[in-house]
């Protein structure tokens, strides 16, 4: 009998962290994303300056990634966000364009995204923003502090909500 092949470590799914009460895997999640209104109240600071404040957020869910939270683009501050070139592309939502988030003497290069034209399930990121939460001074849900996800490429907000492992860390980049 031919033993099983191996795959490499980083291209193996990990163990999926079991959910509490009250919480969600991030592996349950599904795949292609989905996007999901949610209520809880998003604080997000910059240089010590509220840069926006809302109730009024979706955010994406996608498998072994924290959800990414998409703010409504006109709940920013005015000045915040200064538009950069260069976008990028993603096989689900489209073509992505980028800002540099602005905010009390402190600029956070390339720290937020949009979609202006998503893909057809994605609309509603049409005219909403996203930021990495590792690049402002703080980012809270509901009035929990957001941990930031491992990795520069992804935007996951992890909350005592999200449980893994995390895609975005060494080693990840297979799962």
């Amino acid at each position: 009998m031919t033993p099983a092949p191996r795959f490499p470590r980083s291209l193996r799914r990990p163990k999926p962290i079991t959910p509490q009460a009250g919480q969600e895997s991030v592996w349950d999640y599904p795949r292609p994303p989905r996007v999901e209104q949610r209520p809880e109240r998003i604080v997000v600071k910059l240089g010590g300056e509220v840069i926006v404040d809302t109730t009024d957020a979706v955010r994406v869910l996608e498998t072994s990634h924290p959800p990414v939270y998409y703010l409504p683009m006109d709940a920013f501050a005015t000045g915040v966000l200064v538009s950069v070139g260069g976008t990028s592309f993603c096989e689900f939502k489209g073509e992505a364009h980028y800002f540099d988030v602005v905010a009390g003497g402190v600029v956070a290069a390339r720290a937020a995204w949009t979609y202006p034209e998503p893909t057809r399930g994605f609309e509603a990121l049409g005219t909403r923003v996203a930021l990495y939460p590792s690049q402002m001074d703080s980012c809270e849900i509901g009035g929990e502090h957001v941990s930031t996800q491992a990795g520069d490429f992804y935007g996951g907000w992890i909350t005592s909500q999200i449980v893994g492992p995390f895609k975005g860390g060494p080693g990840t980049s297979g799962w």
